[in-house]
């Protein structure tokens, strides 16, 4: 059994999305028998409140939501949160620094290297690139400004394209190692859809600002919805989107036909943003433009667990296809005619397609698959 440290933001961003993203990784590692915290720190003004919409210090919210949420899995005792004003909430420091001390792995995704200091050299240090394209960019410009990059033992990423050497990246001489965000199968099982069920996503318009590199601009999913605005004129299922974003044209998207709910009151924890995908038909989504533009691989981790589900998954082409079976119970597509065809695909046959769906989860997205794997790659078994 080894110990595991994960260093990611979920006080600092309390909502459902981000709330399965960590627990994936955490309940994952459980599994597979490791023992297992979660630790985070905030700067000033970095927690946002999701029920006055403004950031700050206060992570009262998010930590009432992280221990109800770890109490389910035995884990209320291994989170700490660490406050702006240097505050220890769950753990203490004197825990904290006895359990990195004796850490043989500390998973860092989104933690900044925030915890480093702290942890030992003979601690593997993993970084998770969950932003493959923006990560690389950065990290460019970083160096090219003459700052030093972020040091790890190993580098992973679920850009699958990064990894292979085949996407529009920077090339930093780092050897990005391939993976698939994890789902945790067994927290999903199959369940019929409502027979008024929609296609649906969840999603920020504008999730940051644009990103240039390059004499170029990368941008959000905001660029790419414009490809496919027009898509329930094409088909008679009805798709609904969840979206937050000051800038998001709620009107234009109404006017299109598309139903339109606010993702933050939708999917305001945990347990309610696993009850929307499985209030859902299917997914259809658009991934960020530095995604496609960069051909980056990337394969989402709420579309995992719409595969999870049972629900069958349309999504804009990032050049994931060419690491996933696509064809049955997930499609990817780069036009509304191809989006059309699989939502019409899914339709007919929708039992056979849900199906699909959950065997792709299992067999290629589990966390007993990805997990196992990453930990075997850094020595661990």
């Amino acid at each position: 059994m080894a110990r595991v440290v994960v260093g990611s933001y979920l006080v600092r961003f309390p909502v459902g999305g981000y709330m399965s993203w960590v627990l994936q990784f955490l309940v994952g590692f459980r599994q597979l028998g490791h023992e297992v915290f979660f630790v985070e720190k905030a700067g000033p003004g970095e927690v946002y409140d999701p029920v006055t919409d403004r950031m700050g210090d206060d992570g009262t919210h998010g930590m009432r939501l992280l221990d109800g949420l770890l109490r389910r899995f035995d884990l209320e005792r291994n989170w700490c949160f660490v406050d702006a004003s240097g505050e220890y909430h769950g753990l203490s420091r004197s825990k904290v620094a006895g359990i990195l001390g004796e850490a043989d792995v500390f998973v860092d995704m989104g933690d900044r290297g925030a915890w480093a200091a702290e942890t030992p050299a003979s601690c593997a240090r993993l970084l998770i690139d969950g932003e493959p394209g923006t990560t690389q960019m950065r990290w460019a410009r970083m160096r090219e400004a003459g700052g030093e990059l972020p040091r790890y033992d190993h580098y992973f990423t679920v850009g699958r394209n990064v990894a292979a050497g085949t996407a529009a990246t920077p090339d930093l001489g780092i050897n990005w190692q391939p993976m698939f965000d994890p789902v945790v199968t067994d927290l999903h099982p199959l369940q019929d859809p409502p027979r008024d069920a929609a296609f649906t996503t969840v999603m920020s318009w504008q999730a940051t600002t644009p990103i240039e590199y390059g004499g170029r601009a990368y941008g959000m999913k905001d660029v790419e919805f414009e490809r496919f605005f027009e898509l329930p004129r094409h088909t008679p299922e009805r798709l609904e989107i969840a979206v937050a974003g000051a800038h998001t044209p709620l009107q234009r998207l109404t006017n299109a036909g598309w139903s339109v709910r606010d993702a933050h009151a939708a999917t305001t924890t945990y347990d309610a943003f696993v009850d929307y995908i499985r209030a859902s038909k299917g997914e259809f989504s658009v991934a960020k433009n530095v995604f496609v533009a960069t051909h980056s691989g990337f394969f989402s981790d709420r579309s995992a667990v719409y595969l999870a589900c049972g629900r069958p998954v349309v999504l804009q082409d990032t050049g994931f296809s060419a690491h996933l079976p696509c064809g049955e119970g997930l499609f990817a597509v780069s036009s509304i005619d191809e989006a059309a065809a699989a939502i019409e695909m899914i339709a007919a046959e929708y039992y056979r397609h849900s199906q699909a769906a959950r065997r792709i989860a299992c067999e290629f997205l589990d966390t007993r698959v990805v997990l196992a794997g990453l930990l075997r790659r850094v020595g661990v078994t």
